[in-house]
Order: C-alpha cells, then structure tokens, then sequence
C-alpha cells in the first residue's frame, strides 16, 4: 500500500507575507523548518513558478517539493447544478499529483503544485453563511435527498492536502455542524488519516476510478484504483457517504471490456452497506489543445490516449480556450453503451450525473 505522505517533500515555499498571521499558514511554515521561503506578492502571479516552459522537464519535481501559500480573495459561491448544488470558494489550487488530462494547468501555466489559502476561518464562515441562507433543500433532486451539497475541492484534490495542514479537517467538522448542508469532494488518493476525522454523514467522498492499465499511464502519482476501491467500506464505516466518479472515460480499442471488469471488481468488492449507499458520476474526456501541447514535452504516452482528433471534436470554452470532446454524434450512443455495462453488473449503482 502506497503511503501518500510520499508525493511531497517541500524543500522550496512561496507566501504571500500575510500567510504568516494565519493559525493555518503558521502550522504549514512550522512543518517545513527547513524549507527555503520566498515571499511574494501573489500566489497567482509567479513568475519563476507559473507559465515556465521550463518546468515542463521538472514536471513532478516542481508538484513534489514546492508548496504555495496564499490568502483567498474571493468567498462567493458559485451555482453547479451537477455534481453539486454550489461551489465552495477553494481552500486550494493545484495538486501534488500529475493526472495527463487534469485541467488547472491551463490556468496557472505549466507547472501548479499545491496552493494552499491559508485564511480557512474565513472560507468557512462564508459557506455557513451561506447555507444559512438557503433554508431546506425544496425536494430531493439528483445531486442530494436532503441537504444542498457544496463541492469544497473543485482545484486540488483534498486527500493530500489533508497532508499538508489541518485545513480540510475543519471543513469536515465544519459540515457537521450544518444541519442543511453537505460537503462533496473527488479524490485519486487514499488518505487514511481522513478516517479519523468523524463526518457523521455530513461529507461525502466521491473515488475517481479506472481501469487500472488506463490508470497506469495517465493518473500520475496517484493511488493505485485497486487501493481506491479497497478504501470504500473503511470510509463508509467511518462515517462518509462515498461514491464513485467513473471520469475520465477514456475511450479506445478495448474499452468497453476493461470497464466491464472494472465493475466486476467493484460488485465482488464492496460490502452490501457500501452498495446501499453508493451512487456515481460518468464524466465522458474532455482534452484541450495548450495541455495536449504541453503533456508532449513531458509525458507523450499519455496523449496517444487522450489526443484522439479521429474521434474528437473541437469545442471552443467559455474562456476561449480550444477543447476536444469526443464527437457529438457518436458521445451519446458510446455514454449509454457505458450505461448499460454499469447496469447489467450494478443495478444498485445510480447515475446521478453524467456527460
């Protein structure tokens, strides 16, 4: 078993100087004592770190021992409507993994190790607020029976920041104490210090899973899928709600027979409490032009799984960026092929989003 504390060793750090009058930014700097320190005036705009060709060779080095703290500026949450109601302002940005279709290096530049805000207190009087706010949920819908569900870990993936500071502990223990409210995050590592962490129902883990030879290529520096599902009936027993995120769906010659026993695994597997409660997403692959760019100089293996212009189209963003998305025409009938292989072996596996 992986042990997850060794995708970091943080031997550099940038702060933004207010970092250090944080209870969380003072824990962070403690831990690393030996760390070289490097104020800057903005964890978003670094010059040396941030859109450095370069960096394309130190791809993983930089995720391993480089950490960023800054302050959240904005505390507004944003309408979802899919994997959850809102999304939460983010604790952080960046992760210490490498997964070859991840999307936030688009926004940060090449490298985006993890960026951790510091003023939690904060971001977590927001979403009380908030939540306060909204009253009981109306009726139930696809994304919760009862309570509206905020999405805490939209950038980053909060099993291994959970290893750089208490942060995400206080948002579990946060959504305890919401009566109307529930915390979402998706994962690719198995933290079992989270175990500990008593979520009486309140927070719910969503294990990306995979074929694990898919896995192998392109989930860089993540736990192994076979470690992922092991964790789900310790993390239901400790009190999570736990489901799973089929994403990306790749596809390819082969496909259709690596996830057929992906969910063989997965039924033989799981206790009967953890498929009482287990629902999922399927998330079809989105890819992008700059990022396709960008994995050839460092992990080229990848992109002949995931650059597959025979059977993508090209969809411009919101943001103007260039995306692929697997052909308009042909998406549908692949997704519900997907469908009916879940079903046949799963019947107790409820979608609650897919696209």
């Amino acid at each position: 078993m992986a042990d997850i504390r060794d995708l970091i060793d943080i031997r550099t750090i940038y702060h933004e100087a207010a970092a250090a009058d944080y209870p969380l930014g003072r824990e962070i700097l403690d831990r690393h004592p030996l760390a070289e320190r490097i104020i800057v005036p903005s964890h978003w705009n670094i010059p040396t770190l941030h859109g450095n060709a370069g960096s394309v060779e130190d791809w993983t080095r930089i995720k391993r021992s480089v950490l960023v703290l800054g302050v959240k500026k904005g505390l507004a949450m944003r309408p979802n409507g899919r994997s959850a109601h809102f999304i939460a302002p983010s604790t952080s940005n960046g992760c210490a993994m490498a997964c070859a279709y991840c999307y936030v290096p688009r926004r940060k530049g090449y490298a985006n190790p993890i960026t951790q805000f510091v003023n939690t207190e904060a971001i977590a009087a927001s979403i009380r607020r908030h939540a306060a706010r909204q009253g009981c949920l109306p009726a139930p819908d696809q994304i919760d029976d009862r309570a509206w569900v905020y999405d805490i870990g939209e950038n980053g993936d909060l099993s291994v920041d959970a290893v750089i500071g208490s942060g995400v502990r206080d948002l579990v223990e946060l959504f305890r104490d919401i009566p109307n409210a529930k915390a979402s995050f998706a994962t690719k590592a198995v933290n079992r210090d989270l175990l500990g962490y008593d979520p009486q129902g309140r927070t719910r883990i969503r294990f990306s899973l995979m074929p694990e030879r898919i896995a192998r290529i392109v989930d860089v520096r993540t736990s192994p899928i076979s470690e992922r599902i092991a964790a789900i009936d310790d993390f239901v027993a400790a009190g999570y709600e736990v489901h799973v995120n089929f994403s990306p769906v790749i596809l390819y010659e082969g496909w259709e027979a690596d996830w057929q026993a992906l969910f063989e695994t997965l039924d033989d597997t799981l206790s009967p409490r953890a498929k009482a409660q287990l629902k999922c997403e399927i998330i079809l692959l989105t890819h992008n032009a700059a990022l396709h760019e960008v994995n050839l100089g460092w992990h080229p293996k990848a992109e002949a799984l995931l650059w597959r212009p025979d059977i993508q189209e090209l969809k411009r963003s919101e943001g103007g960026g260039e995306n692929l998305r697997y052909r308009s025409g042909w998406k549908g009938r692949w997704l519900s092929r997907f469908k009916a292989l879940l079903s046949a072996r799963m019947p107790y596996c409820s979608v609650r989003y897919a696209f």
